[in-house]
């Protein structure tokens, strides 16, 4: 793990902590874990800054808001393991991350442990092993990045291992905001037989600095493919021009825009979410203004565990209520925007 900043005081030397009271802010972090990258930290004004410094916000819960907003422990059949699509599953190989961010679905559970145990990796890849249905494994956490080169070759090599196992996916975001982590050894851990997809977690372009550029650019010469996938954040990437130059500084970085994903309902993040509406219409304006490859695909992750639903068509429709929106086996469920001050 890089030498990042973890308390108060060390936002405090590095010109970063906000004007809200300091005990606020310590009430904040004894909650919801606190960790800036030296790469973030040396760009951290405005929309970055808004991602991992500490708001009092964040002491708000709303009753919409769920400490498991998208239902990973419903679906889940061994430690660490999420079965949600039949063809697919997620494996949380560790909970820690070289950056906190202030509005993660599983900012209850990122840093409170480290790397999954072998028992219950071995529980995992039994159930993965007996279960010929699935045919890919996406790595997550906490960041799977974060682990040794030696550990995440370990873990791709059993999974790879597994005959009826086609490709591996892993979601992180180091490759951005801890570059230096994508050396010879980590790239050489990444060469697989099978097929690796990443998918680089960025929300703003003053996150690509020159060393993420590079950290891409070796990746790319690897031949590992990359995705990304953006999460909608009000002050941070919400507005069209925001998002137009993020997206064409992915593909210029050989990253095919892959989700926007609308916030999820974790505790403590209302102050980051738009609503329904905003992100249609934002979506409306990128469609005028960039190609089909530069376009993500406007999701929301139905709160419960249903699963996610495209929100730019007739899945998602407005109502009196609310937003209706119908998931991939047909059921209806009511999503509420956020009350606005």
């Amino acid at each position: 793990m890089t030498n990042a900043l973890t308390t108060i005081d060390a936002l405090d030397a590095a010109g970063l902590a906000t004007g809200a009271k300091r005990e606020l802010l310590e009430r904040v972090v004894e909650r919801f874990r606190l960790r800036i990258t030296p790469e973030m930290a040396g760009v951290a004004s405005g929309g970055v800054a808004a991602q991992f410094v500490p708001d009092a916000r964040e002491l708000v819960t709303r009753p919409e808001e769920l400490t498991d907003p998208i239902g990973d422990r419903r679906f889940s059949p061994a430690p660490g393991l999420t079965h949600r699509y039949a063809d697919r599953v997620i494996l949380a190989v560790t909970q820690a991350c070289e950056v906190y961010c202030r509005f993660c679905f599983r900012r209850e559970t990122v840093g409170a442990a480290g790397v999954l145990p072998e028992a219950d990796f071995l529980q995992a890849l039994d159930y993965i092993a007996r279960t010929p249905a699935i045919r890919e494994v996406i790595l997550t956490g906490g960041d799977p990045l974060s682990l040794s080169p030696r550990r995440l070759e370990s873990v791709l090599a059993r999974l790879e291992a597994v005959p009826h196992v086609e490709s591996l996916r892993i979601h992180s975001r180091v490759p951005v905001v801890a570059p230096a982590r994508m050396d010879g050894a980590m790239l050489a851990a990444l060469d697989r037989d099978k097929p690796v997809h990443l998918v680089i977690h960025t929300n703003h372009p003053d996150e690509m600095t020159p060393a993420a550029q590079a950290a891409l650019r070796a990746l790319s010469r690897a031949g590992v493919a990359m995705f990304s996938q953006s999460v909608l954040l009000r002050g941070v990437n919400d507005d069209a021009d925001v998002l137009e130059a993020l997206f064409r500084g992915l593909i210029r970085n050989r990253v095919k825009p892959y989700y926007l994903h609308h916030c999820d309902l974790a505790e403590g993040t209302s102050h980051f979410r738009t609503t329904i509406a905003e992100g249609r219409a934002l979506m409306a304006e990128l469609k005028r203004r960039l190609s089909g490859l530069a376009m993500p695909t406007y999701v929301l992750d139905i709160p419960g565990g249903a699963g996610k639903v495209g929100l730019m068509g007739a899945a998602a429709e407005e109502g009196p209520d609310g937003w209706v929106v119908t998931d991939r086996h047909g059921g209806r469920h009511l999503y509420q925007d956020p009350e606005r001050p």
